[in-house]
């Protein structure tokens, strides 16, 4: 069906030293469950680009990285072949600016650890789009999820994302199930909370639908 599909998972990891580093909670799994079902599907050959986890897929063209920098790489490097872009991928915002070769000794109460923004890889995704590429992106929000959600549908040029609303009834990261809501262009539809596998079921399914319209 596609020619390329092209996806981003995991959490990354921003060394601060060598054995301290900046991630968070994503555990990949649903990016996981999106490489497996395309397979199975036969949507088409998979590029999956994952940054440090446990769940690595079977038959697909597996890129292992470590750092928002290592994964905008090779994201970049896959892209402009890519009929599909998923970016499941939990990119940290930031980075240490100064990377220390030997480990931080503790050093009174307090310690300063500056920080620097990691490129937006979805916002450079979605300025490069091409004609008939669709472009998937997640978020995850607290507050004012559907305001959010729709500044980040449009600031990226995304053809869906897929709106995750974190609370103490659905952490999301870290859990095998997960409550979400498909924002496209065109309208929201919410999912009730079902295991990682049915959410990834429901977003191929909908770009399919997006597929059809585009075709």
């Amino acid at each position: 069906m596609f020619k390329r599909i092209l996806i981003a998972s995991g959490p990354t990891l921003e060394s601060i030293d060598p054995v301290r580093f900046l991630s968070n909670r994503s555990s990949g799994l649903t990016g996981f469950h999106l490489a497996d079902q395309a397979r199975e599907r036969g949507l088409g050959p998979v590029t999956f680009v994952t940054g440090p986890t446990s769940f690595l897929p079977q038959g697909v063209d597996l890129v292992q990285v470590e750092s928002a920098q290592e994964m905008r790489a090779a994201m970049n490097a896959v892209a402009a072949q890519a009929d599909v872009i998923v970016m499941a991928a939990a990119v940290s915002d930031y980075r240490s600016l100064k990377y220390y070769p030997e480990k931080l000794k503790k050093s009174g109460e307090r310690i300063v650890l500056e920080l620097v923004k990691n490129p937006d890889i979805l916002l450079e995704l979605g300025r490069r789009k091409r004609p008939g590429q669709l472009l998937v992106g997640f978020a995850a929000e607290t507050e004012d999820i559907f305001a959010n959600a729709q500044r980040k549908l449009e600031a990226k040029r995304l053809d869906l994302l897929v709106l995750n609303e974190v609370s103490a009834d659905n952490p999301a990261f870290g859990d095998v199930q997960n409550q979400v809501y498909l924002v496209r262009p065109d309208g929201v539809r919410r999912l009730e909370r079902m295991g990682k596998a049915g959410v990834a079921a429901a977003v191929w399914d909908e770009i399919a639908s997006l597929a059809g319209r585009a075709g």
